[in-house]
C-alpha cells in the first residue's frame, strides 16, 4: 500500500552532457577536472556521457549540452564538428581556441602551404590543413566561454543558463574595470604593455591579479574607448603595430570569412 509521499512518477532523467576537443592544448578541460567540490555538484545534476579527458566511454545518442574546446584547422575537423552539432540541442564553445581561434589562428598570418611544409616537410601535400577557424565560423554556437584557459566560475554560470534555457551575455566591458575593483596597480605604471583596455572582462582580471599582463585571450570589446586607448598609446609611446601583433596572438581568426579565408 502506497503512502501519501509515494507516487508512480519516474525520476527525472539527467541532461546528457558531452565534452569534445579539437586543435587545442586541452587546458580548458583540465580546468573542469580541477573544479573540485563544484565538479561533484555538477555531476550530481547532469549525466556526462563523453569526456575523453576523464572517461573512456562513448555514446551514440543525442546530447542535451555539448562543450567544444579547440579551433578547426582542417576539413576533417570541420565535418566532425558538424556531425556533433547535429546531435546536440545546445552547443557551448569554451576557451579561446574555440571562441576566437586562439593561438592556432596565428597560422592564418602565413600562406597555408608555407605552414604545411614547415610542419610536415617535403611530403606536406599528403596532410590535410585549412585556415584556422573558430567554432562559430563553422556551426551555430549557443553559448561562449572565452579565455585561455576558461575562468571556472564563468563555466558554472553558463552551464546553469544552458540547463535552464536562459541567455548568457559575455561581458563587453574592458578587463580594466575589473582591475580597478580588484585594486591592482596598472601594468602600464609598471612599464608593461597590457591589453586590458581593449579586452572583454569576465575573468575577474585573473592574470593581472597574479602579476601577469592581459594578453587579450577573451577577445576584443565591441566598442572600445578609442580616445582613452589613444591616450594610453601616446602616453606610453606604444607602437600601433605592436598592439596589433599582441592581439593577433589570440584573435587572428576574426579576420576570416565564413569559409575560413582571410578577408
Amino acid at each position: 500500500m502506497k503512502t501519501e509521499k509515494q507516487t508512480d512518477k519516474p525520476a527525472a532523467k539527467k541532461p546528457k552532457v558531452a565534452f569534445f576537443d579539437f586543435a587545442s592544448c586541452e587546458g580548458c578541460q583540465l580546468q573542469i577536472t580541477n573544479l573540485g567540490e563544484t565538479l561533484l555538484d555538477i555531476l550530481g545534476a547532469v549525466d556526462v556521457v563523453e569526456f575523453r579527458e576523464a572517461i573512456s566511454e562513448k555514446y551514440d545518442g543525442d546530447y542535451d549540452v555539448v562543450f567544444v574546446e579547440g579551433s578547426i584547422g582542417d576539413h576533417h575537423s570541420g565535418e566532425r564538428l558538424k556531425k556533433i552539432r547535429a546531435r546536440a540541442k545546445v552547443l557551448i564553445a569554451y576557451g579561446a581556441c574555440a571562441c576566437t581561434g586562439g593561438v592556432n589562428g596565428m597560422k592564418n598570418s602565413f600562406e597555408l602551404d608555407e605552414i604545411r611544409q614547415s610542419v610536415y616537410g617535403k611530403d606536406y601535400k599528403f596532410f590535410d590543413s585549412a585556415p584556422t577557424r573558430a567554432v562559430h565560423q563553422v556551426v551555430k554556437v549557443d553559448y561562449s566561454i572565452n579565455g585561455c584557459p576558461i575562468y571556472a566560475p564563468e563555466l558554472v554560470e553558463v552551464l546553469k543558463c544552458a540547463l535552464r534555457g536562459l541567455p548568457y551575455t559575455v561581458p563587453d566591458s574592458p578587463v580594466c574595470a575589473e582591475c580597478k575593483l580588484n585594486e591592482n596597480v596598472c601594468m602600464y605604471e609598471r612599464g608593461l604593455v597590457c591589453l586590458g583596455p581593449w579586452t572583454k572582462a569576465g575573468c575577474n582580471s585573473w592574470c593581472v591579479n597574479n602579476g601577469n599582463i592581459c594578453c587579450g585571450c577573451r577577445g576584443e570589446v565591441k566598442n572600445p574607448a578609442k580616445n582613452a586607448a589613444k591616450d594610453i598609446i601616446e602616453k606610453y609611446n606604444l607602437k600601433p603595430e605592436l598592439m596589433k601583433n599582441k592581439f593577433d596572438m589570440y584573435n587572428k581568426c576574426k579576420e576570416n570569412d565564413a569559409n575560413g579565408n582571410r578577408k
